[in-house]
C-alpha cells in the first residue's frame, strides 16, 4: 500500500513538472503581417503563413488570394481614408 502511494506521488510530481515546463514555452504566431501606411497608399503584406484578398463587399469566389495587398484613396478633399476590409486565410 505504501509502495503504491509513493509511486502515485512520484507520478503526480513528474506530470506536474512536465505540465509546468510545457506552459513555460512561448508559442509561435500562426501568421505575420506587415502594414505600411504612409500618406497615400497603404500596403499590407503577408510575411509568413497567410494569403490576403479584398473582401469589403463580400468574398469573391473568383479572386485569387495574394501575399501583398495595396489600396489608396484619392482626392484633394480626402483627409483620411476609411478603413478597408481585407480578408486573410491561414496557409
Amino acid at each position: 500500500m505504501r509502495r503504491t502511494a509513493t509511486r502515485l506521488a512520484i507520478v503526480s510530481v513528474l506530470v506536474g513538472l512536465g505540465w509546468i515546463g510545457g506552459r513555460a514555452q512561448t508559442s509561435q504566431p500562426t501568421f505575420e503581417l506587415i502594414v505600411d501606411a504612409p500618406v497615400g497608399e497603404t500596403t499590407v503584406t503577408c510575411k509568413r503563413g497567410c494569403a490576403l484578398s479584398w473582401v469589403e463587399r463580400g468574398v469573391n469566389p473568383n479572386a485569387a488570394a495574394m501575399p501583398t495587398f495595396s489600396y489608396k484613396c484619392a482626392g484633394a478633399e480626402v483627409k483620411r481614408c476609411s478603413s478597408a476590409t481585407i480578408g486573410g486565410w491561414i496557409k
